[in-house]
């Protein structure tokens, strides 16, 4: 398994680019000077500026699949080589799969409107909520093809790449609460993607509420996992002053404490844990005893940029 910069042609290797590696708002968000936030706006800080939430897998190097629509896909498209385009009219970008409808996770549909012929996979709930807003009709379906992909069934997200899609504890998008949500419920609204490629099984979840059993049992074993890592305790936002909801309101564990992430996942035999979906007042962002809790751990913090390979030959 390795970090790659460049491309690398001609194999049949999975390959997993992080796109964005914060969550909502990003790294820095544009109204917040939390500490995190100031540091980034400061070139040497040693903290970086991260965009919004988003993965691209491959198997080939060629062709890809977006997990993920973020606001900010067309920074995301434009700072990774392997995903611009190779003639006049052309993207490397075959696929895109929703996990949830956050705002974060499907407002870059709409940058992917200009004629460019693109797949889309999403469950039945999800489908609806874009059916339900009416902006989402610019996406002209005789170049995006919506799939509905009921869970647990395979499928082909890229030729060579059978994915899976299960259901994950967590809420509806925010705008659609009314009152207090079910914010550990089970079903269509947010989903895991568990793929499969020669003999490897990777699997992304960029939004968690808890891990109940079924799950725990679903990821041991796994050669890599992308892994919620919004908050490091779950009080995190009202401490700081930057909000006034728990980690666990929003839907999201906490990496630290009693029930967070470090727990769940310290017993389970996974090759590689990497934290994704991380707030802008996380302070795994930075060096310090936060990170070095999870360093310890053997769980690595995301980073946009960062590209991971598996399979025969890498090294």
């Amino acid at each position: 398994m390795t970090d790659n910069d460049g491309r690398e042609r001609g194999n049949s290797r999975f390959r997993a680019l992080v796109l964005g590696a914060a969550a909502g708002g990003g790294l820095p968000q544009w109204n917040c000077g939390c500490e995190n936030c100031r540091d980034a706006r400061i070139a040497g800080s040693g903290i970086v500026p991260q965009t919004q939430s988003s993965l691209a897998v491959s198997v080939d190097g060629e062709n890809w699949a977006v997990l993920n629509a973020s606001p900010d896909i067309r920074h995301q498209l434009e700072h990774n080589p392997q995903l611009q385009p190779k003639s006049l009219r052309h993207s490397p970008v075959k696929s895109v799969l929703l996990t949830n409808g956050d705002i974060d996770h499907i407002a870059g549909l709409l940058i992917l409107r200009e004629k460019q012929p693109l797949q889309v996979f999403v469950t039945s709930a999800i489908s609806q909520i874009l059916d339900d807003n009416p902006v989402f009709r610019a996406l002209d379906p005789e170049f995006v093809r919506r799939e509905i992909i009921s869970l647990d069934q395979p499928f082909d997200l890229l030729p060579g790449l059978t994915a899976q899609l299960f259901a994950v504890p967590g809420k509806v998008p925010l705008f659609m609460e009314d009152g207090e949500p079910d914010t550990r419920l089970e079903g269509e609204q947010t989903v895991g993607v568990e793929m499969h490629a020669n003999g490897q099984r990777i699997v992304y979840i960029p939004g968690c509420a808890f891990i109940p059993p079924s799950l725990a049992a679903r990821l041991d074993g796994a050669s890599l996992v992308f892994f919620d890592g919004t908050v490091f305790t779950d009080d995190e936002m009202i401490r700081c002053g930057t909000g006034i909801k728990t980690g666990a309101r929003m839907g999201h564990m906490a990496i630290s404490g009693e029930g967070g992430s470090l727990e769940a996942l310290r017993s389970l035999k996974i090759e590689r844990i990497i934290y994704i979906h991380i707030n802008n007042t996380n302070p795994i962002w930075r060096e310090g005893p936060e990170r070095d809790l999870v360093n310890a751990h053997g769980i690595d913090v995301g980073h946009d940029g960062m590209e991971i390979t598996l399979g025969t030959g890498a090294r």
